[in-house]
């Protein structure tokens, strides 16, 4: 009769429960996962695209056939900016691309095929959540000062220099406005990847000290991250030129 060896037994179990943690591959630290579906989509290509030295490029792509739901799977340094493109089928390449703010973790991107850009619900992203609220609030100043130009414009056809001048002064005050709100939001989330970013793109000629009030605010984290270190390099060059 074999007799039970009850330290053997424990032995083996170590064994096993080793040779299963090297079987199970674990996400690494800095993986980013975008998942989602578009609804009504049945045929198609998905690209997960970014910028780099202003040329999109391709990081992953996805090849759609009856069923809508994606997913990728990169690796990624610091949040940044990346887009969703749609290669359909039907010839059309309008409003087939959406930009999000990726970051660590898992983004979802649901949306519907008709209408992919202006559908897309993201969540996941705390970046992409401060980007949606400047992007309603920018919204709001682009129809104001679409009106403005449409009565501006009128106002040459018609030869009226009073209104002329009245009209561009308000054109004036509303992109300072502008300024001071893209400023002022960057300013209060500089712990966010977010804050070089707006500023990289939307007040990258305001007056340099109005650059620094951001730059003084960003953490260390936001400081060395992608567009941190553009941004403080970007204020640098300004510098030298200006002096």
């Amino acid at each position: 009769m074999i007799k039970f060896n009850p330290a053997f037994y424990i032995i083996f179990l170590g064994i096993l429960v080793i040779c299963c943690d090297k079987g199970q591959k674990k996400d690494p630290d800095n993986l980013m996962i975008v998942e989602g579906s578009i609804q009504g989509l049945r045929k198609g290509t998905l690209y997960l695209q970014k910028l780099q030295d202003t040329l999109l490029i391709n990081m992953d792509s996805t090849l759609v056939n009856g069923i809508s739901d994606f997913k990728f799977r990169i690796p990624i340094e610091t949040p940044e900016i990346f887009y969703l493109y749609l290669e359909k089928e039907d010839g059309d390449s309008l409003n087939d691309r959406i930009l999000f703010f990726g970051e660590k973790g898992t983004i979802q991107i649901k949306t519907l095929l008709k209408t992919f850009e202006s559908s897309a619900k993201i969540t996941g992203s705390k970046n992409q959540e401060l980007l949606q609220e400047y992007q309603s609030f920018n919204r709001k100043f682009n129809d104001e000062n679409l009106d403005l130009m449409k009565e501006f414009y009128q106002a040459q056809i018609d030869d009226k220099p009073k209104i002329i001048d009245s009209l561009q002064k308000k054109i004036d005050n509303l992109l300072k406005r502008r300024y001071l709100y893209t400023i002022n939001f960057a300013t209060q989330n500089a712990d966010e990847n977010l804050a070089p970013y707006l500023a990289l793109t939307q007040v990258y000629d305001a007056n340099l000290s109005l650059l620094d009030s951001i730059a003084i605010k960003m953490t260390k984290e936001v400081r060395n991250s992608k567009y941190g270190n553009e941004f403080l390099n970007f204020i640098e060059k300004r510098r030298a030129l200006e002096n």
